[in-house]
């Protein structure tokens, strides 16, 4: 083994320098975001929905991740492509990559400065207990965990060895643990000599540990073979669905097997994926027998059949060696790497992948900074209108009678009196806005999904899942559709009545009341439409055996249930937030209009006591008047500032063009 003390300090991914860009981009960012919330709540121009939509902003910036997920049947060489990507820095391997099994469960990498460095492991007999992963992720009572010193790399790389581990069981056991069937037997393990089968000893395994691009929001999954892929439904339906990108790992000298294809239909052919797919260990085709130009003929047939077979673009098959990557990597020697060919599945990642979560950051950031200014300039105008109106009457002062000024404060009051009825009129609005808005959330509460799943599972009855449970789960998909529809079409009656109240009252009462448009669903329909293609297909023949084993099919409503119910909460969340927001404005606005006629009272009270007041005061309210152009021109400033900040930024590339010239070897 070379000693790795006396290399060269290890060569960066280029993905690894894009996510360095992307941070310091989304750090920027974030300053400018914060930094116009400052200027906002300063003049007290930030309510309660913009300070709801500024801290969500906020938290995406600063929280928001990159997952990859690597799947493949086992010993692919899986693991030692991620040490190539991500993990050389470490200066030797750091998830376990030896011949055989190596990874026996799905490993999450992820870091959460939250929880201390550690391995979480959770043992395979909970799948026993009915209970989803994400119900038992909180649940540390559940987990083994494995104490990591973010120091040692070398405490990192034993710890690991832990997810190799396995177990002997009966074959009773391995069927009711979902790792064994009567009617699959190409897909079980062989027995021994007792009868006994080998199964993996962990169900779940999450690192939790401080690595640079950990930190900075990388995910990254590790999953096992065919049949440990499709035991665990949390990672088929939870897991996979929602990485940002799949790399489908096949050996370049098999070429795509037959389980190989099983997983790539069953769990990977779903389009809404961004695919990348490596044929790993071109190194093994090199024979000393063949010409340079032959090998390379056989790489380009196993890249065009590859491609052909799983039906993508020959622009996203990658043939590599990870294995001659990492030691190119660790040696610093960059002919090496290029010859490895790594670095344009990196490039592709980075570029293809990258920019994407960028543009859709810029997005939100634009639109909330957006709609912050445009909240806050109708306020501000409002504000300058009511102190042009309160300097016509001072001015208009100059040279009255006391008897006159009694008058205008008489007709101060009148004018109070007069705009307090629109506050029972706005009661009665805010009243009917109350009881649409219950009967659209009550459509999309947990208990109306509670009822739906409940008649589900009543049609199925004690049918077969195969057999009673594909149209009885068809009907419920329908069923929510139809309430998420029917939710967006009263929303749409509610947005109808306000825009028609708020028309008038700006016209009687001189308000400013604006509408945002009803949030659109469709994202909602979409996610029910991935759900049902996702969890449909545990409802058919081919996975009828796993939903019979003990604790599955609970599992499986379970899992459903959570993922329909976040679909459910966020749509209702977008609904509830945009009522808010129109509700804040009323009694923003009706509190700002008593505050001017307090002011102008005020004004009036003291004109009459002093003489001398009448002008300190008009040069008061043309001095509040400047500070609210002053205000109004310094936010215009701050909120184009973030908006070129999110727009230049999102523009520029975020890798450089990657140097591949060799370095001189250290001695």
């Amino acid at each position: 083994m070379r000693r790795l003390m006396s290399l060269p300090m290890p060569m960066p991914s280029p993905i690894a320098e894009s996510l360095d860009a992307l941070a310091s981009w989304r750090a920027e960012l974030d300053r400018h975001v914060s930094q116009l919330g400052h200027s906002l709540a300063e003049q007290e121009l930030l309510d309660d929905s913009g300070a709801a939509l500024l801290s969500a902003l906020r938290e995406r910036l600063s929280s928001d991740k990159l997952v990859l997920a690597f799947v493949a049947e086992f010993s692919r060489g899986k693991s030692e492509l991620i040490n190539a990507i991500f993990f050389a820095d470490a200066g030797r391997r750091v998830l376990p990559a030896t011949p055989g099994r190596t990874t026996m469960c799905p490993v999450e990498l992820r870091y959460d400065p939250q929880l201390p460095a550690r391995l979480a492991l959770l043992p395979i007999e909970t799948r026993l207990r009915g209970l989803s992963l994400a119900e038992m992720r909180p649940r540390e009572e559940h987990w083994d965990q494995v104490p990591l010193d973010p120091r040692d790399a070398q405490s990192l790389v034993q710890a690991l060895t832990a997810v190799t581990r396995t177990q002997r069981v009966s074959v009773e056991q391995a069927a009711a643990l979902g790792l064994w069937s009567d009617t699959q037997p190409e897909d079980n393990p062989p027995r021994a000599a007792d009868g006994s089968v080998e199964v993996p000893a962990w169900r779940h395994a999450v690192i939790n540990y401080p690595h640079p691009l950990l930190e900075r929001g990388l995910v990254v999954i590790d999953t096992p073979g065919l049949n440990a892929v499709g035991a665990e439904p949390e990672l088929t339906l939870g897991l996979l669905p929602s990485a940002h990108a799949v790399v489908f790992v096949l050996a370049a000298d098999t070429g795509v097997t037959k389980s190989d294809l099983a997983i790539w239909r069953d769990h990977l052919g779903q389009g809404s994926l961004e695919r990348f797919v490596v044929l790993n260990k071109i190194d093994s085709l090199v024979d000393p027998l063949l010409s340079a130009a032959v090998v390379e003929e056989q790489i380009a047939h196993q890249r065009q059949g590859a491609a052909e077979m799983l039906e993508v673009p020959m622009d996203r098959v990658f043939p590599l060696s990870a294995r001659d990557a990492l030691a190119a990597r660790l040696d610093g020697n960059a002919q090496a790497l290029r010859a490895s060919r790594l670095p344009p599945l990196e490039r592709a990642l980075a570029e293809q992948l990258l920019p994407r979560r960028r543009q859709l950051l810029v997005q939100s950031a634009v639109g909330v900074v957006q709609q912050l200014r445009a909240s806050a300039g109708r306020r501000l105008n409002d504000r300058r209108r009511q102190q042009a109106e309160q300097l016509l009457e001072l001015r208009g002062l100059r040279g009255k009678s006391g008897t006159k000024l009694r008058m205008m404060v008489e007709r101060i009051d009148a004018e109070v009196a007069d705009f307090e009825r629109c506050t029972a009129r706005l009661a009665a609005l805010r009243a009917v806005q109350l009881r649409i808005l219950r009967t659209v959330l009550a459509q999309l509460s947990s208990d109306a999904l509670r009822t739906e799943v409940a008649a589900m599972q009543s049609a199925m009855g004690a049918r077969p899942f195969n057999l009673g449970g594909r149209a009885a789960f068809e009907t419920l998909l329908q069923r929510l559709r139809a309430a998420l529809n029917q939710s967006e079409r009263q929303a749409e009656e509610m947005c109808q009545m306000l825009q028609a109240s708020f028309r008038q009252l700006n016209a009687e009462f001189g308000f400013t009341f604006s509408l945002a448009p009803v949030p659109d669903l469709a994202p909602f329909r979409k996610e029910l439409d991935l759900i049902e293609h996702n969890y449909g297909r545990y409802l058919g023949f081919s996975q009828a055996w796993r939903l019979a084993a003990p604790g599955f099919a609970e599992q499986f409503r379970r899992m459903l249930v959570s993922k329909l119910r976040v679909v459910f909460e966020n749509a209702a969340g977008e609904l509830e937030l945009w009522s808010k927001g129109a509700t804040n404005q009323v009694e923003v606005q009706l509190r700002e209009r008593r505050r001017a006629f307090a002011r102008r009272r005020e004004a009036l009270q003291r004109v009459q006591a002093a003489a001398g007041e009448l002008e300190q005061r008009i040069a008061e309210v043309q001095a509040q008047d400047e500070h609210l152009a002053r205000t109004n021109a310094r936010l215009d400033a701050v909120a184009a500032e973030a908006i070129a900040t999110a727009s230049q930024l999102g523009a520029q590339p975020l890798m450089a063009p990657p140097d591949l010239e060799p370095r001189q070897d250290a001695a």
